[in-house]
């Protein structure tokens, strides 16, 4: 069997249309996306309170994060995202302004 030669924007060009057929389907009710998935919604009511490190793990756990960080407004952070990391971000006091996950 003969095949024809195809140019490289050719084959780049079909990889990113068949990139648009994938399934964007959710996963079935009472289903995670991803085993242990980070889920910030569970610990939105420590916005407010003074970040600790037995609140770090605490919140850890109740969100199901793999790994937490507290973030102070100065602090470096890489900017991998990270689907299963929690991030709790301070003011300058250490109080929580924000929690996320990635």
């Amino acid at each position: 069997m003969h095949l024809p030669k195809l140019s490289i924007p050719t084959l780049l060009a079909a990889t990113v249309l068949s990139a648009g057929c994938q399934s964007t389907a959710s996963a079935p009710t009472g289903f995670s996306e991803a085993p242990n998935a980070c889920n910030a919604e569970a610990v939105r009511n420590l916005i407010g309170k003074t970040a600790t490190p037995a609140l770090l793990e605490e919140a850890k756990s109740r969100s199901g994060a793999d790994t937490a960080r507290i973030l102070g407004p100065n602090d470096i952070v890489t900017l991998e995202y990270d689907s299963r990391r929690l991030n709790i971000n301070t003011d300058a006091g250490m109080t929580i302004e924000r929690i996320s996950c990635g």
